[in-house]
């Protein structure tokens, strides 16, 4: 068992310390290259490359996670006080399956030791995406780089949470490969992905750990800006899978409207993409 004080850590990275950890597939995708050669898709990697070559020593990315106790009240999960409100599934990924939700891997407080949840936030400098205006495709390219930079230096700070200051995984050798599949220990659901959907719950992870701090800030929504942010949590849970909340219901909604502590037309606002 590994007992753990409360710590919170602030990094810097270079581009070219992120770099090896950008998933090209997702690149791929926002430039819509499904069906396109694979001249075409090793041209984009060289623009792609020769761009990042001359953003290196120009712009930094950062991130900040703090790790703390916590524990699960129902579909909550309660971390320094702030209740984070979590959805779950009404139709089971597969048949017969469980209906999931982010709080079943977190023990209850009634558990006989204390749960640890890891909450982060990574982004890059705004300037990457107020700059660049002169030529529309290198805008276009530095901000998708930018995108992909934002989860880069997310997947290399999990790296060193797990192996290093977490350490539930210290012996951890995955390829590269195998690391931007998702093989290792644990998840990481982002704000705004399918298991955690509701962009608004950034202004609850901001209360724990400081965003403004690496320059995100969030619009009226929770939107994060700039754009090219990500924020989330850590979950060590040897089964923690992730998953897709899909369709949210009427009662399901009034629910999580009462647990978030807000006006239900607020609550179908922040979660209309995934209302049925």
């Amino acid at each position: 068992m590994i007992v753990l004080k409360k710590m919170r850590k602030q990094f810097q990275y270079s581009i070219q310390e992120v770099e090896p950890f950008i998933s090209w597939a997702y690149f791929y995708h926002a430039w819509q290259m499904s069906g396109k050669s694979e001249k075409d898709r090793a041209d984009l990697r060289k623009d792609a490359e020769q761009t990042l070559r001359q953003l290196r020593g120009q712009y930094t990315t950062k991130a900040v996670f703090g790790l703390y106790d916590a524990y699960a009240d129902g579909d909550d999960i309660i971390v320094e006080g702030v209740r984070l409100p979590m959805l779950r599934q009404q139709r089971p990924t597969t048949p017969g399956s469980p209906c999931l939700c982010l709080a079943d891997f977190i023990m209850p407080e009634t558990a006989s030791k204390k749960d640890t949840i890891g909450v982060f936030a990574a982004t890059v400098e705004m300037r990457m995406e107020t700059e660049h205006h002169a030529d529309p495709y290198q805008r276009m390219m530095v901000q998708t780089l930018a995108d992909r930079l934002a989860e880069a230096t997310t997947e290399k700070m999990h790296q060193e949470v797990r192996t290093k200051y977490w350490g539930y995984a210290p012996y951890e050798q995955l390829s590269m490969e195998e690391l931007l599949r998702g093989a290792f220990l644990g998840i990481r659901p982002a704000v705004g992905y399918p298991s955690m959907p509701d962009a608004s719950i950034n202004f609850l992870i901001q209360q724990i750990v400081d965003m403004g701090s690496i320059g995100i800030h969030l619009t009226e929504n929770g939107a994060m800006r700039p754009h090219a942010s990500v924020s989330g949590l850590m979950i060590a849970h040897p089964k923690a899978r992730y998953f897709d909340v899909g369709p949210v219901g009427d009662d399901q909604l009034a629910d999580y409207a009462t647990r978030r502590g807000i006006p239900l037309e607020l609550a179908r606002r922040f979660l209309a993409s995934n209302l049925i």
